[in-house]
């Protein structure tokens, strides 16, 4: 791998980027930290970023990506909602693990996620011919699927949403690199490492959550 050549395009593609790509961008990464704190901040800040990227979409004539984006921020809406909720006993939402309904509606949203997702790839990527002789179209469609319900079990608080963050992180890496768009691939690095942290967090929170109900 050349890395003098990835550099330089970085250096490009940072050039390139427009001020409002860098406050999303860096609004994005705050977001995540937060996140990984469970701290509500992850949505405002998480819902500036993506508001911003569904303007910066669809001054690009980027429809699809601004399509989910704007999925992002009804979640967003809705986890802050979430979050923010207290019990009788005046209790946050705490951190818990997946049961077996939370896993069956997580199935139900992936699979719904990748038909959804594929159809608008379908509609907007139509004469895209180079786009549809890659294996593009099959990571796209299931990185975003995975951001989705990361999104969602994120929003009810469960431990497992940052496997799936994880797993998105993996394969954006490289695919964002295979894009040229380096920037990306580095925002989307510094994204799996929070996630990694936020994992091992987030199950020490739920530990602790089990311990004081026992």
């Amino acid at each position: 791998m050349d890395f003098s050549y990835y550099f330089q395009l970085l250096y490009q593609n940072i050039l390139d980027s427009s001020w409002m790509e860098i406050v999303a961008a860096s609004l994005g990464v705050i977001s995540v930290w937060y996140a990984k704190k469970a701290n509500i901040l992850v949505y405002p800040t998480g819902i500036v970023s993506v508001l911003l990227y569904v303007y910066i979409c669809f001054n690009a004539q980027l429809y699809a990506d601004m399509g989910i984006n704007a999925y992002y921020f009804v979640f967003s809406v809705y986890g802050w909602i979430m979050w923010s909720r207290k019990n009788e006993d005046k209790e946050e939402l705490p951190v818990t693990y997946s049961n077996r309904k939370t896993w069956l509606i997580s199935l139900g949203v992936f699979i719904i996620s990748i038909f959804i997702i594929w159809g608008l790839l379908r509609i907007f990527k139509a004469n895209d011919v180079v786009y549809w002789s890659t294996f593009v179209p099959y990571t796209d469609t299931f990185t975003t699927a995975v951001a989705i319900l990361g999104m969602w079990l994120m929003a009810v608080k469960k431990v497992e949403n940052w496997l799936f963050w994880i797993a998105a992180d993996v394969v954006s890496v490289p695919l964002y690199l295979y894009k040229h768009l380096v920037f990306t691939s580095l925002q989307y690095f510094i994204f799996l490492i929070i996630a990694v942290f936020g994992y091992y967090e987030w199950k020490k929170l739920a530990k602790e959550n089990i311990e004081a109900h026992a």
